[in-house]
C-alpha cells in the first residue's frame, strides 16, 4: 500500500546527536534548545520574532489571545480547513463565521470573506490549505480597511512561496509535516508586543527573561521576582523537542524539493485525465495533492484501495461538525459544490516518482473505463 501519509526522512544521526546532548545535561524542559531553535528557524525561513510552543493548535489558540478575541467577537474562518483552527475560537467565547471556498484552490474565497465582515469582526484567517497559500492582497487589504487581525494558518504550509503576510503566521510540527518535532509548533510575529506576550502566555504569564535575572529563585526577601498579570497556558516546547527540530531545520530542504517535483510530475501526468480537474497552480508547500473528481468519488477512492494506493479527504467542511453547528450552513456555493469531489493522493517522503507514475496510471485507466460507460449510456 502506498500510504497517503508518513513522518518526514528526517536524519536520526542528527537528532540522536542533539537528543544526546540534552538528555545528558540539566534542561529537559524549556531551556537554551529552545532559544537555538527559535532564532535558526527564524533566520531559515527569514522570520525575526519566534515563539516555540507545543503544538500548531496552541500557536493558533495564543494567536486568537494576542487578538485579543473573546465573547462577543467573530472570526471569519474558511469552512474548510482542520478543526484545529476553529476549536479554540470557541473556548474563548467568540462565534465563527464560516465564509466559502475558491473552486480552484479551495483556500478561503476573499470576495466571500469581505461580505461577511461586520464591526464585531476581530480576526480573519487565512488557511493554507494543503499548503497552498491564500489569497494575500485581498486578505490583506480587508483586513486592514476593517481594523481586523490578519492570522495565517500555515500549519501545512510551511516553506510555501509568500507565506508570512499576517500580523501573526501559525506553523505546526505535528508528525507528519514537512518537518517534525514530535508534535510542536510556532508562532511567528511581526510585533514586538506581541512577541513578549505569547513568550508569557504560553508558559503561565510567567517573565521567563525576568525569573533568569533573578536566578530562576520565585521568592526573595522583598517578595516575588516576577508576577503573573493574567491567565496563562501551559504551552511552551520543551528541548527534547526542540532537539528534533534543530535537526529536521538540516533535511526540510530536502522535503520541500522532493514534494514539489512530486507535485510537479503529478501535474502533468494527470493533465489530460478524464474527469480529473486538477486545482490551480498556485504557490504551495505541497503537504497535500488534491485533485477534484468530477464523478464517483468514492467509486475513484475504493478502486484506488483495491490498486494498493491510500487517498482520502483529509479535511470535511466544518459546519457538518455538531460542535460547530451540525448543518449545512447556506450561502456557500463553492464549498457545496466541492464536496463531493476533492481527494488527496500520496504526496511525501516515502513516495517516489515511480509510485507517482503508478498512481496516475490506475487513475487514468479508471476515467477511461468512465469515458467508455459514458459513451455507452
Amino acid at each position: 500500500m502506498i500510504p497517503l501519509f508518513h513522518p518526514p526522512a528526517q536524519d536520526a544521526c542528527l537528532m540522536l546527536r542533539e537528543l544526546g546532548d540534552t538528555l545528558s545535561g540539566r534542561w529537559w524542559g524549556q531551556g537554551p534548545k529552545v532559544d537555538r531553535f527559535e532564532k535558526e528557524f527564524g533566520e531559515k525561513f527569514g522570520f525575526a520574532r519566534c515563539v516555540f510552543v507545543n503544538s500548531g493548535t496552541a500557536a493558533l489558540h495564543l494567536a486568537y489571545e494576542l487578538a485579543e478575541v473573546g465573547p462577543g467577537d467573530e472570526v471569519i474562518v474558511p469552512v474548510l480547513t482542520c478543526t484545529a483552527t476553529c476549536h479554540p475560537i470557541l473556548l474563548l467565547g467568540a462565534k465563527i463565521v464560516f465564509a466559502d471556498v475558491r473552486r480552484d484552490t479551495l483556500t478561503v474565497d476573499p470576495e466571500d470573506v469581505a461580505r461577511k465582515v461586520t464591526s464585531r469582526t476581530r480576526a480573519i484567517v487565512a488557511v493554507h490549505l494543503g499548503g497552498i497559500v491564500a489569497d494575500s492582497e485581498h486578505l490583506k487589504e480587508i483586513a486592514r480597511d476593517k481594523d481586523a487581525m490578519l492570522i495565517e494558518d500555515a500549519a501545512q504550509a510551511l516553506g510555501a512561496p509568500g507565506v508570512g503576510y499576517g500580523d501573526i503566521t501559525c506553523f505546526s510540527f505535528q508528525a507528519i509535516k514537512h518537518m517534525t518535532t514530535g508534535d510542536g509548533g510556532m508562532l511567528v510575529t511581526r510585533s514586538l508586543h506581541h512577541e513578549k506576550q505569547a513568550r508569557r502566555l504560553r508558559w503561565f504569564d510567567i517573565d521567563r527573561e525576568t525569573k533568569a535575572r533573578k536566578g530562576w529563585q520565585a521568592w526573595d526577601r522583598r517578595g516575588i521576582t516576577c508576577d503573573q498579570e493574567r491567565p496563562g497556558y501551559k504551552y511552551q516546547g520543551n528541548d527534547v523537542a526542540a532537539s528534533i527540530g534543530l535537526a529536521a531545520l538540516k533535511t526540510v530542504d530536502a522535503t520541500l524539493g522532493h514534494r514539489a517535483r512530486l507535485a510537479d510530475l503529478y501535474r502533468r501526468l494527470l493533465a489530460d485525465a478524464y474527469g480529473i480537474r486538477l486545482l490551480a497552480d498556485e504557490p504551495s508547500s505541497h503537504w497535500l495533492f488534491m485533485v477534484r473528481v468530477l464523478w464517483d468519488r468514492e467509486g475513484l477512492a475504493e478502486y484506488l484501495a483495491s490498486e494498493g494506493v491510500e487517498t482520502n479527504v483529509a479535511h470535511i467542511r466544518n459546519d457538518l461538525f455538531t460542535v460547530f453547528g451540525g448543518i449545512r450552513q447556506p450561502g456557500l456555493p463553492g464549498m457545496d459544490e466541492v464536496e463531493s469531489q476533492y481527494l488527496c493522493l500520496p504526496i511525501h517522503d516515502r513516495v517516489s516518482a515511480n509510485d507517482v507514475g503508478y498512481v496516475c496510471g490506475k487513475i487514468k485507466l479508471w476515467s477511461m473505463k468512465n469515458v467508455v460507460v459514458a459513451e455507452k449510456g
